[in-house]
């Protein structure tokens, strides 16, 4: 009798990568929230030319997810299907000329901005205040303590969903309010980010006093994933959720933080149901008290849980 065929699981139909592919890949450990579900292929690629060819050998209705260093994150209980790429070691190189600093996606804002200040280099100050990646800043025109990345930014390299490798000008990414306009799909490799020679005894100084400001005024030791809604037009959002009565507001592990009511915290138990249950009920008091409607600055991904909250 002829055994019956076997059926390749989904990692095994898909391109050779020379990073690492792996299924039912934990995605918790990544994320300030420590919450969410698992990615059913996590791809690492080795360099910008291993996720070039990968993506321009998968299937196009495969989904595809970016993930970097998940500080402004929720990832749903249900994980993400498809394939998530994670940038790593081969994307975090960080390189110091003269007109700025030309780094990689997977490197560390804060990291950017202490290679500048090491080097004599001011403008980038801000990054310090900034809890995640290059690639991710771009993407989302990361700002804070008065400066953004569309200041900033001379060029970013991408890699598009189709595998075409571009290096794209502010210009053309168009930034607005935490946001640029990225090709749909497309993947942030490295960025050259414009700096200027500057004394360093005041560049140290404007660096501690962002770090001071953060630490006196955010939750920046507890799991939490930055700052939860967007400031509306001339005002802010902290202040209108406090009005609303929300500081302090639980849902299961989930908590309004009592330091800073724009920030959403997991006191340790919290799914990411819990969380983004509690950010809906947040938006939905503060409608009622003050009629504005806040949104979401945090982005949320992947597919909820067998039990998932109402969410608007």
């Amino acid at each position: 009798m002829m055994a019956a065929p076997v059926t390749p699981s989904f990692v095994e139909t898909l391109p050779p990568l020379r990073g690492r592919l792996q299924a039912d890949a934990k995605l918790a450990p990544f994320t300030w929230f420590r919450c969410g579900g698992p990615a059913e292929v996590l791809a690492r690629p080795a360099d910008a030319e291993d996720l070039s060819s990968f993506l321009a050998a998968l299937p196009h209705d495969v989904p595809v997810h970016v993930i970097g260093a998940c500080s402004n994150l929720i990832i749903r209980d249900g994980g993400l299907p498809g394939v998530t790429i994670r940038l790593a070691r081969g994307f975090s190189a960080i390189k110091v000329e003269a007109g700025g600093v030309t780094a990689g996606a997977a490197a560390l804002d804060v990291t950017v901005s202490e290679h500048a200040a090491a080097a004599g280099l001011t403008g980038l100050e801000f990054l310090s205040g900034i809890p995640g990646s290059i690639g991710g800043a771009v993407a989302m025109n990361a700002g804070a303590y008065g400066g953004d990345v569309a200041g900033v930014l001379d060029w970013a390299e991408v890699v598009t969903h189709s595998g075409e490798r571009r290096r794209l000008s502010a210009a053309e990414l168009r930034f607005a309010y935490r946001h640029s306009a990225l090709p749909p799909g497309a993947v942030v490799t490295r960025a050259h980010l414009r700096a200027q020679p500057g004394d360093p005894g005041l560049i140290a100084q404007r660096m501690a006093d962002i770090r001071q400001a953060r630490e006196a005024s955010q939750p920046v030791r507890a799991r939490t994933g930055g700052s939860t809604f967007r400031n509306p037009d001339g005002m802010k959002a902290w202040e209108l959720i406090d009005a609303a009565g929300c500081r302090g507001l639980t849902r299961g592990g989930a908590q309004v933080s009592e330091k800073h009511c724009n920030f959403l915290i997991n006191t340790g138990t919290a799914t990411a149901a819990d969380i983004e249950g509690l950010g809906e009920e947040v938006r939905r008091r503060v409608l009622a008290a003050t009629g504005v409607r806040l949104e979401w600055e945090i982005k949320r991904i992947g597919l909820p849980g067998a039990k998932p909250e109402v969410v608007s």
